[in-house]
């Protein structure tokens, strides 16, 4: 099993900035990539961006090119999610996810393990 558990969220203007992280805990060796999704009211949850842990390569939803950038650490039991430039229609729940032996890469279907989420909150 393998417990996710995100930090870093909060209230900001627009054009600033915060950083969200996920620490995972438990059986992580086995973790293929892990993802940062997030989730408005009314809206569906969608894949923000994607890291594979072998590696480090990176990938980004068009919404978020530019402004957003995730990291992970040397232990590759974090990761991270630089946040600049932020709009209104960034806010929403933010979520980690994590899968093992394969990536689904931005969908949400084949994440097996899903943090309880962090609230990000953009005002204009």
């Amino acid at each position: 099993q393998v417990q996710l558990l995100e930090s870093g969220g909060g209230s900001v203007q627009a054009g600033g900035s915060l950083r969200l992280a996920c620490a995972a805990y438990g059986y992580t060796y086995n973790i293929y990539c892990m993802t940062w999704f997030r989730q408005a009211p009314g809206k569906e949850r969608e894949g923000v961006a994607v890291i594979y842990t072998s590696g480090g390569s990176t990938y980004y939803a068009d919404s978020v090119k530019g402004r957003f950038t995730m990291s992970q650490d040397n232990a590759k039991n974090n990761v991270y999610l630089q946040m600049n430039s932020l709009k209104p229609e960034d806010t929403a729940l933010y979520y980690c996810a994590a899968a093992p032996g394969s990536c689904p890469g931005l969908t949400r279907r084949g994440y097996n393990y899903w943090g309880q989420g962090t609230q990000v909150t953009v005002s204009s």
